[in-house]
């Protein structure tokens, strides 16, 4: 089913692209500006087995894309002039922004100089956690255990069932079975404590992923020096907050991690990223609450482009996801011009419910 989704989406692409009607439709779909949304960029494994690639492009295809970027017409603008533009409404020219969720140490190794060599403003966005090395990647300890062992052992509906993985289309299957169980489940902290007993049975440990993958407070204080640099809230630990309960909890997510931000930097930040950032991860309620808290902006992962109504939907802002399953500059062009996501949003501009 996977293969068949992401067939039928770049078929898809490919269709708008040779066809043309993504310039076609571009005047009419295009909107003032995009955000664009990456997690890791480093170099491409080898492994048959890579659940998460599509979190992770090449240092190459990001070159590529700024290359090409700064050689439109598109300015490349921070998330605070692209707030200010919208307050003012300022839309004489389209523009983009680039942002970063989670502050992997391979974005400050590998994207963050070519950034600079390109004088690119970007944002990253930090869940507290993960530099204060209490955070839990669930989706990349899921991996682990699917792919250091051949047969994995879970509890279902109470009684313990065992899952032959040893081949590579075992394990592809196993993990989007398992990763859609665990997304089903209504709460974050019956995610969590699936995946703790699975990662703790099967000797993966999660805090080390951390310590492996996430920039230090020392190492993003550095960045954050950067003028091009904007450093934004991801809330605490990561929760999907539409699946935690208690809206105290919400909110405390949110304001604490702008609050050990700014006492680790120095300076208080203003925008937002919901972790996850689909309709089952943020909604009205969390936009309300980003609101009520203060923060200019906060982005979602809910795919579009931006249009003058979104501001008056400054918390609940579309991003396109550039994804790593589908690195090529002329699907970037597509899913840009509007057209692409115009066609998955069946045309309506605005998604903030």
């Amino acid at each position: 089913m996977e293969l068949l989704k992401k067939t039928i989406i770049r078929g898809g692409l490919e269709g708008l692209y040779f066809s043309g009607a993504h310039h076609v439709m571009r005047p009419l779909v295009g909107g003032i500006g995009a955000i664009l949304t990456l997690h890791h960029v480093r170099p491409p494994r080898t492994d048959g087995f890579q659940p998460n690639r599509l979190l992770e492009v090449s240092p190459t295809f990001l070159e590529r894309l700024l290359r090409r970027l700064r050689k439109s017409r598109l300015d490349l603008i921070s998330l605070d002039e692209m707030y200010s533009r919208m307050v003012s409404g300022n839309f004489r020219r389209r523009f983009v922004c680039i942002t970063f969720d989670d502050g992997y140490k391979d974005v400050q190794r590998y994207a963050y100089p070519l950034l600079k060599k390109y004088e690119v403003p970007f944002a990253l966005y930090i869940p507290t956690s993960f530099p204060d090395r209490l955070g839990e990647l669930w989706w990349i300890a899921l991996e682990a255990v699917i792919a250091r062992n051949s047969r994995v052992g879970l509890v279902v509906n109470g009684k313990d069932q065992f899952f032959e993985c040893g081949s590579t289309r075992e394990k592809r299957q196993l993990y989007n079975e398992v990763y859609a169980w665990l997304r089903s489940m209504k709460t974050e902290e019956e995610l969590r404590r699936v995946v703790r007993d699975l990662a703790a049975c099967h000797r993966v440990d999660i805090a080390a992923l951390c310590d492996e993958l996430c920039m230090t407070w020392e190492e993003i204080a550095e960045l954050a020096t950067d003028p091009l640099v904007t450093i934004g809230a991801h809330t605490v630990n990561h929760y999907m907050l539409k699946k935690v309960p208690s809206e105290k909890t919400v909110r405390a997510e949110m304001d604490m991690s702008r609050a050990v931000i700014e006492a680790a930097l120095g300076k208080r930040p203003h925008h937002l990223s919901y972790p996850v950032g689909d309709p089952t991860s943020a909604g009205p309620r969390e936009f309300q609450i980003a609101a009520e808290l203060g923060f200019k902006t906060a982005v979602t992962t809910r795919p579009g482009v931006l249009f003058r109504k979104h501001r008056q939907h400054l918390l609940a802002l579309p991003r396109i996801s550039v994804n790593g399953e589908f690195q090529s500059q002329r699907y970037l062009k597509v899913l840009m011009s509007g057209a692409a996501t115009a066609v998955w949003n069946g045309f309506r501009r605005i998604n903030a419910a």
